[in-house]
């Protein structure tokens, strides 16, 4: 497992260094009820398994009142969208819906077999970013660390549910999975390994434009 997340790390990066990553296009959606100014900074709410869908306490600040930051927009991009599309064999492009709340950046992708859904949360600096991921991991049910090459060098761990999540920089990326079935697509991918391979995709995308 841990060999095979080696070599799906290193091809994600060689290949996405090389192309383009795109932001969303289009406008974000608010939250409703959801302001966009930058909330205190505070650790995910208890209660949130780390497995499911970000965390919906208050968060650390960071991000400018106007919206989500590009490189979170990437999240919802061409290069994630044309990922999955080929993993999953998909006829066109899923379709997503997106919105900005309490920092983070939700994109949910619409899937025949449920929703997916990747969050950013954006923080004031590296140091909040870590200290918001430590504690997400530390209430996620059954968090196993990625290390090794797998983690590409960022702090990063998995859940048994199928989510994956990267600190780096100033965001916490979490790709949950979760309301995925256990496999999926013509190959019989794990949720995990594609929350793992998206992950990889967008950090790709992250190292180009940072």
């Amino acid at each position: 497992m841990k060999q095979h997340k080696s070599l799906l790390a290193s091809v994600a990066l060689c290949t996405l260094l090389l192309s383009g990553c795109a932001t969303a296009a289009g406008s974000v959606t608010a939250a409703p009820g959801s302001s966009t100014a930058a909330p205190p900074a505070t650790s995910p709410a208890v209660g949130h398994d780390g497995g499911g869908h970000h965390a919906q306490g208050s968060a650390s600040p960071g991000p400018p009142a106007g919206g989500p930051s590009a490189a979170a927009l990437m999240v919802c991009g061409d290069q994630p969208k044309e990922r999955l599309r080929s993993i999953l064999d998909l006829a066109s492009n899923p379709h997503t819906v997106d919105s900005w709340a309490d920092s983070t950046f939700t994109c949910t992708y619409h899937l025949a077999e449920g929703s997916l859904v990747i969050s950013v949360q954006e923080t004031a600096d590296k140091a909040s970013a870590l200290k918001y991921f430590t504690a997400m991991q530390a209430l996620a049910k059954g968090a196993t660390p990625i290390d090794g090459l797998a983690n590409l060098g960022f702090p990063a761990y998995e859940t048994a549910d199928g989510s994956a999540v990267f600190q780096k920089d100033s965001f916490v990326l979490h790709v949950d999975a979760s309301g995925l079935p256990p496999t999926l697509g013509p190959d019989s991918i794990t949720r995990n390994a594609l929350a793992y391979q998206l992950s990889t995709t967008i950090l790709a995308c992250w190292v180009e434009h940072h």
